[in-house]
């Protein structure tokens, strides 16, 4: 199936789930996340503020966690058409951008590249680690950056069932999924 199509398959499950759906298999996805990746003190995660009209899944329970373990939490920023990751404190503050999402009012990028773990907002992937966004390729540009150690893992509601047909050369895949039921691992691909 096309980028395309799944992108519009998934919006619309998305846009189906309910406030408690959305809520109970968010927290079920962050408990596979912990149970999985076990994240300690001293650790840089960079996670997703997430788009409520798009229902993704609700990270503040993991920015919550990570921030009450000394573990360093960065977040996306869109400036001048391009991912910064601004690291964020319980203190910090944040205002609604023009698209209707929260974001540090910082716009200070923090320059790390050595994220243990990068927690990455999708639409859909496939059982090959292929993700499929919004079509803007943000984090696309971003992996191409980061450190070669940093788990890139996507979080979904929905495991993979349908191979994407149009993974383009530029596209970068995952090397995990947390679902609400598995953690899959996409590093033993070929």
């Amino acid at each position: 199936m096309k980028k395309s199509e799944i992108r519009k398959l998934y919006l619309q499950k998305r846009k189906d789930l309910s406030s408690d759906e959305i809520f109970s298999l968010s927290e079920k996805i962050f408990k596979n996340f912990i149970d999985y990746f076990k994240p300690v003190s001293g650790q840089k995660v960079h996670i997703f503020i997430p788009i409520d009209k798009f229902n993704e899944i609700q990270t503040q329970t993991f920015i919550d966690y990570f921030l009450s373990r000394n573990i360093q939490v960065f977040v996306p920023k869109i400036v001048d058409t391009k991912l910064i990751s601004v690291e964020i404190f319980t203190d910090s503050k944040f205002e609604v951008n023009n698209w209707g999402i929260f974001e540090p009012i910082s716009n200070e990028d923090s320059g790390i590249l050595d994220f243990d773990f990068v927690i990455t907002p999708l639409l859909y992937c496939d059982s090959k680690g292929n993700r499929v966004g919004y079509g803007k390729g943000f984090y696309d540009h971003f992996f191409e950056n980061i450190s070669k150690q940093t788990k890139k893992i996507g979080v979904n509601y929905f495991n993979p069932e349908i191979i994407i047909e149009d993974v383009w050369e530029n596209d970068i895949p995952l090397d995990y999924l947390v679902t609400p039921t598995d953690v899959l691992s996409f590093l033993g691909r070929e």
